[in-house]
């Protein structure tokens, strides 16, 4: 693996690991009041989109970290409708 693609690995990581203290308190607390619908919803749309380009460039780091976070950010949008 050569410099860049393990510098967007390591940066892919972070950003989507910080998803992760929002949608474990969101599940614990069974509240997710302090989310934005709207906000939420227009990431979503932008992580779908850059998992699309992604997948176009082949380019891994872009699909691993855009994949997981949309998995994560569609837990959260469930979990704000669910304990509406």
């Amino acid at each position: 693996m050569d410099f860049l693609t393990i510098l967007g690995l390591a940066a892919a990581t972070i950003t989507t690991i910080s998803f992760l203290p929002q949608m474990l308190k969101t599940w614990r607390t069974k509240s997710a009041k302090d989310v934005s619908l709207i906000t939420l919803i227009t990431f979503i749309i932008g992580v779908f989109l850059w998992l699309v380009y992604g997948i176009y460039l082949q380019a891994l780091p872009i699909i691993l970290a855009n994949s997981v976070t949309l998995v994560f950010n569609c837990i959260i949008l469930w979990l704000k409708i669910r304990y509406r």
